[in-house]
């Protein structure tokens, strides 16, 4: 990885639950203020709280630039609803959704819905990988200019610019087209957290944005080496990918010394390795580990949202600003802009198909 090339940011906005939208407008519209890439807000069947689909679509029309990434889990819901859930946060936010794939693997999960038994990961995973494709392939079934609004004529749509994705798989088979115009990106933008085991190989396949947990930028990189490699043994181009370390935060302190390397941290850090410190620290270990090649970026998780959130903001993004390490302004609108990665062609329209 080129020393200049650009570095990303992301940041979790989540935490314990809360009721009220204005706490998670105001995280995001923060994060936007540090021009942030995008904001994830984490969920799962097994923990109460709002939908975070729900929230971020209430979070889009009151933020402008920034991205939004709720979590949606792939296990126990229909592909065909997500694709259309997913499809339609793009839409309201003008092209700044992405979705975080993720699995639901407890029993407890499986008796909320009854439908069928906890499955092991690798199934899952499998599932999901399953699920973004027919979610790519639902997002293409509409051509950009599909929609025709003849008011002379009565006609919506040309119907021979919507397509059956036709998929078969080994859970579930979903015909098409979709319900909902092809979104402003093209595709939403894809993450997942693809640290290791089975969820690395469906990353490599499908997502745009990967997540890994690493103590070392050794560890890092050598993460990086091998999801570029899997995602050119798909046929991908490696450059699309974009791999980002996945750190909990706890800025709490901000006189206090980072711990030594980075260890596991508290069970709210589960998600990403723990880092203890203050925002100069933090914004040195991210110039070392980004300069040195470890990662495109970062997705921090802090422990404290409300307090953690604003030291990022204007303690560490300002200083690697400052530095011109990071930008200062949204150079486009959609998060595939602010990622660097190109609006997807319509496999349907290059194949000349017909619904």
């Amino acid at each position: 990885m080129s020393a200049t090339a650009p570095l990303h940011l992301a940041a979790e906005i989540g935490g314990p639950p809360r009721y009220d939208p204005g706490h998670y407008t105001g995280l995001a519209r923060l994060a936007e203020h540090g021009a942030l890439d995008f904001v994830t807000l984490g969920d799962s069947f097994a923990r109460p709280g709002p939908d975070a689909l729900a929230v971020l679509s209430r979070v889009a029309p009151a933020t402008g630039r920034i991205g939004l990434v709720p979590t949606v889990t792939t296990t126990h819901t229909e592909p065909f609803h997500v694709a259309s859930a997913v499809a339609t946060l793009d839409w309201v936010s003008r092209g700044r959704a992405g979705w975080y794939v993720d699995v639901s693997t407890t029993g407890a999960e499986a008796r909320l819905f009854g439908r069928r038994p906890a499955a092991p990961a690798g199934e899952l995973w499998r599932e999901a990988g399953d699920s973004a494709e027919v979610s790519a392939r639902l997002w293409d079934s509409w051509e950009d200019d599909a929609e025709i609004r003849d008011v002379a004529t009565g006609r919506f749509v040309d119907r021979d610019k919507l397509h059956y994705i036709d998929f078969e798989g080994a859970d579930f088979s979903v015909r098409g087209p979709a319900i909902v115009p092809r979104p402003p990106q093209g595709h939403p933008v894809t993450v997942v957290d693809g640290t290791g085991g089975p969820a690395r190989e469906t990353a490599a396949r499908h997502a745009d944005v990967v997540l890994v947990r690493a103590t070392t930028p050794e560890q890092a990189a050598a993460a990086r080496a091998d999801l570029r490699r899997r995602a050119a043994a798909y046929g991908r181009d490696p450059d699309t990918l974009r791999v980002l370390v996945a750190l909990t935060v706890d800025l709490g302190d901000a006189e206090t010394a980072p711990e030594p390397g980075l260890e596991s941290g508290p069970p709210l850090a589960a998600g990403g390795s723990y880092y203890r410190g203050g925002p100069v620290d933090l914004a040195e270990l991210i110039t070392r580990w980004h300069r040195g090649g470890a990662a495109d970026g970062f997705h921090l998780t802090p422990i404290s949202p409300g307090r953690d959130l604003e030291r990022i903001v204007n303690g560490t993004v300002a200083l690697l600003q400052h530095r011109s390490l990071f930008r200062t302004f949204y150079p486009g609108g959609t998060l595939r802009e602010h990622l660097g990665l190109a609006r997807p062609a319509n496999r349907y329209a290059l194949e000349g198909g017909r619904a």
